[in-house]
């Protein structure tokens, strides 16, 4: 539900998983693998604004994809000790882009279409980016999604978090194909979440249209400060 309201879902689930005794690496495959299938739920309580969607936005999908595979090789290829050290910073850094999200969307929705192939080009590799950060961390590429999506004029806050929540299952899909391949994740973990990801999905879908997020959106950005202290502190 707060992915699909506010984003920054994986701020909380993330921790969770790591405080409930898994490797920093696992809990991080385990926390896209679980939390990918509420995208779909997500994406079918958007799925008006997404019909809505110009064809040229699709290509977007191309760098979600090639970005989210790197970011998942990357991820395996990161010892875990190094990795241990990266997560308060990740947690604090996506906390800090999360914060960022309403003045970066109330700018956004003055911004003036862009139709040349330059602009889509500039958008596709800021994409690209967004996909590595998204398959080897995940949390806060929402805000930097919007912002590609800005490069290319779009305007109507519902139409582009429908568009956001297809690109982002794009790069999570990939990275959980990858990461279930290598027997990255705790199955259990991931079935109980999972099931509670479909429903959240829908629910905050169709929740995002009809309350407003602040109280969400502060309660998200309290608990990512205060998880990044105590991760900070744990170190």
């Amino acid at each position: 539900m707060i992915n699909a309201i506010a984003g920054g879902g994986t701020l909380v689930s993330f921790p969770t998983l790591i405080w409930l005794g898994l490797g920093s690496v696992t809990a991080n495959a385990t926390s896209t693998v679980a939390i990918w299938p509420g995208t779909l739920g997500g994406m079918f309580g958007y799925r008006q604004e997404l019909r809505k969607v110009k064809p040229r936005m699709l290509a977007l999908v191309i760098p979600s994809l090639v970005g989210g595979a790197a970011g998942a090789v990357l991820l395996r290829m990161t010892p875990t000790n190094m990795f241990d050290r990266l997560v308060p910073y990740l947690i604090l850094v996506a906390t800090l882009l999360f914060m960022a999200q309403t003045p970066v969307q109330a700018r956004l929705q003055s911004a003036k279409g862009h139709e040349s192939p330059r602009w889509l080009a500039g958008a596709m590799a800021f994409q690209l980016c967004v996909g590595l950060y998204g398959g080897y961390f995940g949390a806060g590429i929402g805000i930097l999604m919007l912002a590609a999506l800005s490069i290319l004029g779009l305007t109507d806050i519902h139409e582009m978090n429908g568009l956001k929540n297809f690109l982002g299952g794009s790069v999570n899909g990939i990275a959980s194909l990858y990461f279930v391949w290598k027997g990255m994740v705790y199955w259990p973990d991931v079935f109980v979440m999972a099931a509670a990801a479909i429903a959240g999905g829908f629910a905050g879908a169709h929740g995002a249209k009809r309350i407003g997020r602040t109280a969400v959106r502060r309660i998200v950005i309290g608990i990512g400060f205060g998880m990044a202290l105590s991760l900070f502190l744990k170190k």
